[in-house]
């Protein structure tokens, strides 16, 4: 990487306390590393995969660490993933090795009528014009707040095909299914990963959620590129999210407090844990996450506490962003007190402070370069730079909250 960043030694600071404790760039148990996986990373790993195959090097990953891509001449390529399943991407026309170790999953491209359960994955394909290869989506049109894929499937291009745990397996089947994408979610129904593979149909887990660094997530475009044979607009995608960071992380950090948040139907707040994405992208942008030392819960990336809890420790926070992509967004400060009253004594509700995120954030997987743009320019008090934000934008006034400004 080209830092020129004079904040990079306190930046690193913040990764390696992120670390992977989020299940990063360990492949076993959240927070813990195996030798296996430090061999995945420092290159110590078998690629003698068959006789007839010739290694001839491997994909460069500056972030991620839940995937490797090896190369092999004549155009095939082997993927790894976070749960060790290997995959053998055949170029079109090609012919598997008779001798390919057992383990190793045959995908001939092309890879269509693919089954997408792993909705981050969905942004990843449109940017790579791939969207003719999806079809079918583990969530109606209605889940989709992303414009062509509902279109899509309105339109019958893309079927719904059930949620992880209970997908249509005749439809799957029967209209050629060559491959299923699916969550971390599919390790709680096993049954169902071994349903779709005695129907011939391999199952690939996306673990870009587990990467704390967020171009560690965005970085598994490069996978998709691979798979779908589009690996040179993977890396150019990777490049414009890798150059917003440079752009942003060579300016002087701001040091301003963030609070990051969203109100429950029963009064909690669900915050992002330390190790999550969200604040990573924060403190890159030039801030302070302000809840520094929240642990995981059971591997989730959230936490969830009373009011009391967040009022006593978000106050003081200078800035206050309200996720908005579970219940809707919202327009003014006036709206979020009348979620939770004692957010008017907050110091970032006093001063205007208060920003909202676009609805369809979370699936929209290529965003973090343009969140960390938009994050950094509500810090800097950049008006001009922030009349063009893309996922945040500054809630009104609407009455002032007890009369004060």
């Amino acid at each position: 990487m080209k830092w020129k960043d004079r904040r990079w030694p306190v930046l690193f600071g913040v990764l390696i306390v992120i670390g992977y404790i989020l299940g990063g760039c360990c492949f076993g148990s959240p927070g813990a590393e195996s030798k296996e996986e430090s061999g995945w990373e420092t290159g110590e790993r078998d690629r003698d995969i068959s006789g007839e195959l010739v290694y001839s090097g491997s994909m460069d990953l500056g972030f991620a660490r839940g995937f490797f891509v090896d190369y092999y001449e004549g155009g095939y390529r082997l993927i790894g993933t976070r749960d060790k399943r290997r995959y053998l991407v055949v170029p079109e026309g090609g012919q598997a090795p008779m001798d390919l170790e057992e383990d190793i999953v045959v995908l001939k491209r092309p890879v269509e009528n693919i089954y997408l359960v792993a909705t981050a994955v969905m942004d990843m394909v449109c940017e790579l014009d791939g969207l003719d290869l999806i079809g079918f989506s583990g969530q109606g049109a209605e889940g989709w707040s992303m414009e062509p894929v509902r279109t899509r499937m309105e339109e019958g291009r893309i079927l719904y095909a059930g949620r992880y745990d209970s997908p249509d397996y005749e439809l799957i089947v029967s209209r050629g299914c060559s491959l299923a994408i699916e969550n971390n979610m599919i390790t709680h129904c096993p049954e169902v990963r071994e349903k779709l593979e005695s129907f011939g149909i391999p199952v690939l887990v996306d673990s870009s959620s587990y990467e704390s660094h967020p171009l560690g997530r965005v970085e598994w475009v490069k996978l998709y590129g691979v798979l779908i044979g589009r690996e040179k607009e993977a890396q150019e995608a990777f490049d414009r999210q890798e150059k917003a960071l440079e752009r942003v992380g060579s300016q002087e950090a701001s040091g301003k407090t963030v609070a990051f948040f969203y109100i429950t139907a029963n009064g909690m707040v669900s915050v992002r844990a330390s190790s999550d994405y969200i604040p990573a992208i924060i403190n890159l942008a030039g801030g302070r996450y302000i809840f520094e030392d929240l642990g995981e819960e059971g591997g989730r990336s959230t936490v969830t506490m009373q009011m009391e809890e967040f009022y006593h420790r978000a106050k003081e926070a200078d800035f206050l962003i309200y996720n908005s992509t579970i219940d809707g967004e919202m327009e003014t400060v006036e709206e979020l007190i009348r979620r939770e009253e004692l957010l008017k004594d907050f110091k970032a509700v006093k001063q205007g402070n208060v920003w909202c995120t676009d609805r369809d954030l979370y699936q929209r997987s290529m965003s973090a370069g343009q969140l960390l743009e938009d994050i950094h320019s509500m810090l800097s008090g950049d008006e001009g730079r922030q009349g063009e934000m893309v996922y945040l934008y500054r809630l009104g006034l609407g009455e002032e909250p007890d009369g004060e400004r």
